[in-house]
């Protein structure tokens, strides 16, 4: 994301970086524990779905992977440490990531031309980071890598806002509309996940449950959750 917008992105997370307390995005903080645990029942019942019964020989990538969270969760599943991949624009949470994963291969770099070469991956993952880019042809393009790297029997993992936030003009949430454009031609496995974040802030630290059945409520959700592939299913 070379020019304005990669300019625009950093300046973003670095005012993030100093305005955050670090009791936000904590698991010690209940609703925040509740979206992770929510989103990762979510993620795993797509990956069944969709015949991936083990991550032990996959090859692995997450685009705007921050300090490699949800990758670790990946080990966490059986992958192998030397399959798993990720790339952010950030330095600093790519140095963060290396020293706590120092056996996974962590890279700074831009999601428009990613390092890797065509057919790499098996899973190539993203997790709300196309709300971050604001310009409709950069999301354009880092879609167009995450189809060339993937391998024709892979599948791109989406989860992401579809909503946006009138408070936080930084972000944009991607309609359905907008990911059949981004990804034209493939198979799309589009499903509405978590909880809205001001609904679970308000109500997951009194009440697991009643969090879990407001989250039934399709239109109290908040995320779309996308199994992305390259071919048709029969």
């Amino acid at each position: 994301m070379k020019g304005s917008e990669e300019k625009r992105i950093r300046e973003v997370y670095e005012g993030r970086r100093t305005r955050d307390s670090g009791s936000t995005y904590t698991w010690l903080n209940p609703a925040t524990a509740f979206h992770l645990q929510r989103q990762e029942q979510a993620v795993l019942k797509l990956f069944r779905d969709h015949g991936i019964g083990s991550f032990q020989w996959l090859e692995i990538l997450e685009v705007g992977c921050g300090g490699g969270s949800e990758l670790r969760n990946f080990i966490k599943y059986g992958a192998a440490p030397s399959s798993i991949h990720g790339i952010d624009i950030m330095e600093e949470r790519i140095e963060q990531g290396r020293a706590l994963s120092p056996n996974i291969d962590l890279r700074q770099g831009s999601a428009e031309r990613l390092p890797y070469a065509d057919s790499s991956f098996d899973l190539v993952c993203q997790f709300v980071m196309f709300t971050s880019i604001l310009d409709p042809a950069v999301r354009k393009r880092v879609a167009s890598e995450m189809i060339r790297v993937l391998r024709p029997s892979g599948l791109i993992v989406w989860y992401d806002y579809f909503i946006s936030s009138p408070a936080n003009r930084d972000v944009r949430g991607v309609r359905r509309r907008e990911i059949l454009d981004l990804f034209p031609g493939c198979e799309i496995d589009l499903r509405k996940v978590t909880l809205a974040p001001p609904l679970a802030r308000l109500v997951a630290p009194r009440s697991q449950v009643a969090a879990m059945l407001l989250e039934k409520l399709p239109f109290l959700r908040s995320h779309y959750l996308c199994a992305i592939s390259k071919t048709r299913l029969p």
